[in-house]
């Protein structure tokens, strides 16, 4: 053999081995949906309830633009549209999705159509939810992004969420395309349609699930600025591409339906039907506990300590059935709670007793694989009934910028994702 003749099969044989190993990679390496972010939705509720809706009872050629903060990014993303709560068929005349610059404008050059199943208008059955095809979009962790809908019929708010944190804007005309919505668009503080955004990962999803009422929807902390605690918690697992969703709704309560579904019932669909869950963290009780006897629920007995602990319990048994582990977070204190407002009546030396008891239990009992004892980051030392002035919002029961920043930095990362044994 001739030393060319060598020379041309090795090449031949180190172009082959070249393809293969690119087949192969190929092969090695598939790609995942990995859920990062998720507004819990809620039924809608009558003009009876001790506060309003706020929102219109409908929307007719208009178009909505919502911004919502990823958790993790990916190269590709896809939408989730809830009409849960609706009634009758909702009609999405178009929808685009594109990064958020600031108020109702996108970036350059990052608006995509969405489209279901091929289609650039759809309608999503009553009580149903779609997921948007895929689109080319690469987003990085912690960015934000704006989903535009146009609704050309007369449609009623479904997919609700009360506390958004965010700005939802309504402006005539189907503008879904728009670079910025004109300054005449109106503005509101509720999500609606829009509950779900997934990215493409090269790894598996790995997922946390933060279950909660207002305290975990962030309210009392700055509108536009994700400075609620999962928002928090959101930025220090970014780097482990960690997801973080953001299961609270402002109202909820864990054995009873509050202004959302009873946490006991939701906890399947919106923590252990999620992708990749490896953990929750529970931040419940204070409506439980706070609700009865005042505007919220003027009718209902008081709520023993027992009857919320078997509650923690339960959700406890279903978190490890799901091989989920479970955080439990003590309930801050309250006294002065929506003081000089239609709303006072979350606090009583009672009710505080009650607090105290299931307190006592979360931090000795043992049940929950981890504890945050948000009750002592936040009190007051020289009134453990009250919250300590630097982390309350103003209102005496919800945690201001400072709190929820706190609450997040408490949280042990590798106790709640079960490293090292724990």
């Amino acid at each position: 053999m001739t030393a060319s003749r060598l020379t041309s099969l090795l090449r031949q044989g180190a172009l082959a081995l070249s393809f293969a190993a690119a087949a192969t990679a190929s092969v090695a390496a598939p790609t995942h949906w990995s859920p990062s972010w998720m507004a819990a939705t809620q039924p809608l509720w009558d003009e009876h309830f001790v506060l309003p809706l706020g929102i219109p009872a409908r929307f007719e050629r208009q178009t909505l633009r919502q911004v919502a903060r990823l958790s993790i990014g990916g190269t590709r993303l896809r939408v989730v549209i809830s009409n849960e709560g609706g009634t009758a068929p909702l009609h999405i005349g178009a929808a685009h999705v594109a990064r958020h610059a600031s108020g109702s404008a996108v970036v350059e050059g990052t608006d995509r159509v969405l489209r279901f199943g091929g289609r650039s208008d759809v309608t999503v059955p009553p009580g149903a939810r779609l997921v948007s095809d895929p689109v080319d979009l690469a987003l990085p962790a912690l960015s934000e992004v704006a989903v535009s809908l146009y609704l050309p019929t007369p449609s009623q708010p479904a997919g609700f969420h009360f506390d958004a944190r965010q700005t939802l804007y309504i402006a005539d005309g189907d503008l879904s395309a728009a670079a910025r919505l004109p300054a005449a668009a109106t503005s509101w503080s509720t999500r609606v349609y829009v509950s779900g955004l997934i990215v493409e990962t090269p790894q598996a999803p790995v997922t946390v699930v933060a279950l909660g009422d207002s305290i975990t929807d962030g309210n009392g902390s700055t509108p536009g600025a994700h400075t609620r605690w999962p928002d928090a918690l959101a930025e220090r697992l970014a780097p482990r591409g960690v997801g973080v969703l953001n299961a609270g709704i402002s109202g909820g309560r864990l054995l009873k339906d509050g202004m959302g579904r009873a946490a006991l019932e939701r906890a399947g669909r919106d923590v252990f039907a999620q992708p990749g869950v490896r953990a929750m963290v529970v931040l419940l009780g204070t409506n439980d506990i706070g609700w009865p006897g005042g505007p919220f629920a003027p009718q209902e007995p008081a709520v023993r300590a027992d009857a919320v602990i078997q509650g923690f319990r339960q959700l406890i048994e279903m978190a490890h059935a799901h091989n989920v582990r479970i955080v439990g977070a003590t309930i801050p204190s309250n006294e002065r709670a929506l003081e000089g407002t239609p709303l006072a009546g979350h606090h009583s030396p009672e009710k505080d007793t009650v607090r105290q008891a299931v307190n006592r239990w979360i931090r000795e009992s043992g049940a929950f694989d981890a504890v945050v004892d948000v009750d002592a980051l936040l009190r007051d030392p020289a009134r453990p009934t009250r919250l300590k002035a630097a982390m309350d919002s103003g209102d005496h029961l919800h945690p201001g910028d400072a709190g929820y920043k706190a609450m997040a930095a408490a949280i042990d990362l590798d106790a709640l994702l079960g490293i090292d044994g724990r």
